[in-house]
């Protein structure tokens, strides 16, 4: 498939909820040592709902040969480059109950990028007028409600119900599904240590019990529901960044992603930071679409330093192939009127329409 109709199939995944990746092989042309001018490119689309080929992908990534710099992961290999771009869809948080604390919660969620849902069994705590925030309120039994939503393990589930026999339905409801990236339940310690007897008893794992956050939130002594609201995000930040590893890194270009789904027939070619050290304006896994002309979406950083990448991509659009470029932006750091500059390793790889 060419790069439009490979862009396409991969929002379609991150829409159905899958996280995806991009494999690409750079195999450099046998009759040159310049780096990849002239070489072959393959491409292939591995998705999470082909376990088989995700978890091969991801063993392939922890091998003692292969070097991870978050979104990206490359690896040296005869004759070539192996490159893996991860993707992951935007996450979900999902709010069990209406009352004040979702309120907060949902607009200081909200900032940092979650798609918000929210879910109440009750008509005048379960509208839109009430959650101006959410991309959407569900006014349905819980138990359904969790059900209908496919819990995926990206998600991140806050049961704040109006009472604690609402709070142990929505948490028995998330255990009987995938466990997600991050569920926390509201309580008193002794409230919450009942629910958790009653729920071992039933069967349920202790090692999937101790996963549940609750007492929810970090404790920070808070006591108003918008400090509560604070308290639960913090715990979730924390455990989005630093936690199983479910979104490790950074999610790599969606925004382009989405514009070469859309306007891939544009494109003349296409770059993407491969590693960076140093102090640089963009992380690893930042991309850019270019036409040969010079319109471009996207970006690596700006200044000199693109300037340069540009320059090249047009010799590598010429040529076709691709090229590893090497750049330091110290070199144009003074000249850009920046304090500081690093390194930054790019491939420039000529799109197929």
């Amino acid at each position: 498939m060419n790069t439009q109709e490979l862009y396409t199939a991969l929002i379609e995944k991150l829409d159905d909820g899958w996280r995806a990746a991009v494999r690409s092989r750079y195999d450099y042309a046998a009759d040159t040592n310049i780096r990849g001018h002239g070489g072959a490119i393959h491409k292939e689309l591995i998705t999470e709902d082909d376990q088989g080929a995700w978890t091969k992908m991801n063993d392939v990534l922890t091998g003692e040969l292969w070097l991870h710099d978050g979104p990206v992961s490359r690896a040296p290999d005869s004759g070539g480059l192996s490159v893996i771009e991860k993707y992951s869809p935007k996450p979900r948080m999902i709010i069990l109950g209406g009352g004040h604390i979702a309120l907060a919660l949902a607009k200081m969620a909200k900032l940092v990028d979650f798609y918000i849902l929210v879910c109440d069994d009750r008509p005048a705590f379960a509208n839109n007028d009430r959650f101006p925030e959410a991309d959407q309120v569900i006014c349905e039994d819980f138990s359904l409600a969790i059900e209908r939503l496919k819990i995926r393990p990206t998600d991140y589930i806050v049961i704040v119900t109006r009472g604690h026999t609402h709070d142990a339905e929505c948490l028995e409801a998330v255990l009987n599904g995938i466990f997600p990236a991050y569920a926390g339940m509201i309580g008193s310690m002794r409230r919450v240590a009942i629910v958790m007897k009653e729920l071992a008893d039933k069967g349920h794992p202790q090692s999937t019990l101790d996963e549940v956050h609750s007492p929810i939130g970090l404790r920070i002594g808070a006591v108003t529901p918008a400090e509560i609201a604070i308290s639960i995000l913090s715990e979730i930040i924390e455990v989005r960044r630093k936690g199983k590893g479910v979104e490790s890194g950074i999610t790599c270009n969606v925004e382009i992603a989405e514009w070469l789904a859309e306007n891939g027939e544009n494109a003349d070619a296409m770059i993407t930071i491969l590693s960076t050290s140093g102090s640089v304006p963009r992380e690893t896994g930042a991309k850019m679409a270019l036409r040969y002309e010079g319109q471009s979406s996207g970006t690596i950083g700006g200044g000199c330093a693109e300037g340069d990448v540009i320059d090249r991509s047009r010799s590598v659009i010429r040529e076709g192939g691709f090229e590893i470029a090497d750049i330091d932006t110290k070199d144009t750091a003074q000249e850009d009127g920046m304090a500081c500059g690093g390194f930054l390793s790019v491939v420039i790889e000529k799109t197929e329409r």
